[in-house]
């Protein structure tokens, strides 16, 4: 059974890698933690805060695992991305997949993430002592997704 959070707490990798492992028949689990790097050293940004379409995020998540699903074998999906303010080393996105097969477990996980990138409602503004910015969609994410057509 999948699971998709949208959440502003922390995630616990050992729970939900527990949780991985119970699902069916798993030979290959491959884990992919998104963390908030170093944020725009030259602009001085000291944080990020993430917003998303509540609802409509959630739907357009479960439907890109529904998707990957439909393109590899399977065991389940783990999808936890946070929101709200978040600073340097903190977790943004937890991504477990599992399968019988480690092919199907990597690509899957590389396909979830390009999609999450570009098709999921989420805004991110970079914070500054004196400003803000909100950060605009990449080119190469878009290049990306196109390579999966």
């Amino acid at each position: 059974m999948d699971r998709v959070l949208i959440q502003e707490a922390d995630f616990n990798v050992d729970v939900e890698l527990e949780y991985a492992k119970k699902q069916g028949d798993v030979g290959a689990i491959v884990i992919f933690i998104g963390k908030v790097r170093d944020i725009a050293p030259a602009s001085h940004a000291n944080s990020i805060f993430l917003e998303h379409y509540s609802g409509m995020t959630e739907k357009v998540l479960s439907d890109l695992c529904s998707r990957a699903h439909a393109r590899w074998d399977l065991s389940s999906i783990t999808l936890i991305h946070r929101i709200g303010m978040l600073t340097r080393n903190d977790n943004i996105v937890l991504l477990i997949t599992s399968s019988p097969h480690r092919k199907s477990a990597y690509e899957s996980s590389q396909y979830i993430m390009d999609f999450l990138k570009t098709d999921a409602p989420f805004w991110k503004k970079e914070i500054t002592e004196s400003s803000s910015i909100w950060v605009e969609q990449k080119e190469s994410d878009l290049i990306s997704v196109k390579s999966w057509d």
